[in-house]
């Protein structure tokens, strides 16, 4: 596919750019996922798309050619609604609560498929903290899946979940910058079925695409400014967190109005060994959850009730 026409739209900076259509953006996403689009095109997109910005529309039909470029988890036998959580980013300056996160909603009731990236040479994964938690990330989408139905617990490389938007992720090596497949992943659906996704943004300009990117395409989701880029509460403040739900938006926790200096018991380290053994010392109570990891947890399992699917009529004998 010859994108020449689109980078002639999108590449005229933040002020002369025209958005793609929602059609376009598909029709562009699905040949740059099927490798159609030669490696010199393909990154003049992705800094192109970069420099100026995503649209709502724009996300919202890449989102529908990502969607249909991979196999989904079939839902639960027994009716749970998981929670999705991807984890694309890392620590870099605090350590990485997404595994206390996602065991503090398992012990809460919720299984949670988590989905990202295995390794980062700059930053601690949370598939690193997982294995030194004893969870190995799984082989396969079928492991993944049954591990979700055994344990209520499973991380789902992306290169095994999405290889397509994998390879395309892979271009932050090449480009030395993060480019839009970073957005997409971290709003895959990666189930067949009802789930609740926590989705996480960096800039606030990107809240309000998501709100508009949900209220099109539909599904559930909490959203917040999350922690380094994750999709977890920061330590130190409270977030604003939002229900995205039947197209609107609704706010079910109130960000703090300050910014703690430090929290005395979170470890001074965050390799994964120690990040791993104070997750432990949490679940254990031998030291204190942050508070606003706590509200998070609590704000997610009360939404994950709206979006479970509606009991099967029984039929009349």
């Amino acid at each position: 596919m010859d994108l020449t026409p689109y980078l002639k739209e999108i590449g005229r900076g933040r002020e002369g750019a025209r958005n793609l259509t929602c059609e376009e953006a598909e029709a562009v996403f699905a040949a740059v996922l099927d490798g159609e689009v030669s490696e010199l095109q393909l990154g003049a997109l992705l800094m192109a798309l970069r420099m100026k910005g995503e649209a709502a529309e724009e996300l919202s039909g890449f989102a529908t050619a990502v969607e249909a470029c991979y196999p989904h988890l079939a839902p639960l036998p027994d009716g749970r609604v998981p929670v999705v959580l991807p984890s694309y980013n890392g620590a870099r300056h605090m350590p990485n609560l997404v595994p206390l996160l996602a065991l503090l909603l398992v012990r809460g009731g919720a299984p949670v498929l988590l989905h990202g990236v295995t390794r980062d040479s700059k930053r601690v994964t949370t598939c690193e903290i997982l294995a030194a938690l004893g969870t190995e990330p799984a082989a396969s989408i079928e492991e993944a899946h049954a591990a979700l139905v055994s344990d209520g617990l499973a991380f789902l490389p992306i290169e095994l979940l999405a290889p397509k938007l994998a390879r395309v992720l892979g271009f932050r090596e090449l480009l030395g910058v993060r480019n839009s497949a970073h957005t997409l992943a971290k709003i895959l659906q990666p189930m067949s079925g009802p789930a609740l996704r926590l989705v996480s943004v960096t800039h606030p300009e990107y809240l309000a695409r998501m709100r508009s990117l949900f209220a099109a395409r539909g599904g559930d989701a909490l959203l917040l400014r999350g922690a380094e880029g994750e999709a977890v509460a920061n330590a130190k403040r409270l977030p604003q967190i939002e229900f995205l739900h039947g197209g609107e938006a609704e706010t079910v926790v109130e960000a703090d109005s300050g910014v703690l200096g430090e929290v005395p018991d979170l470890p001074a380290a965050r390799d994964a060994q120690t990040t791993a053994d104070w997750t432990t010392a949490a679940l254990s109570g031998s030291v204190a959850v942050p508070s606003s990891l706590e509200r998070q947890v609590a704000a997610c399992l009360e939404c994950l009730a709206s979006v479970r699917p509606a009991p099967t009529a029984k039929r009349r004998s």
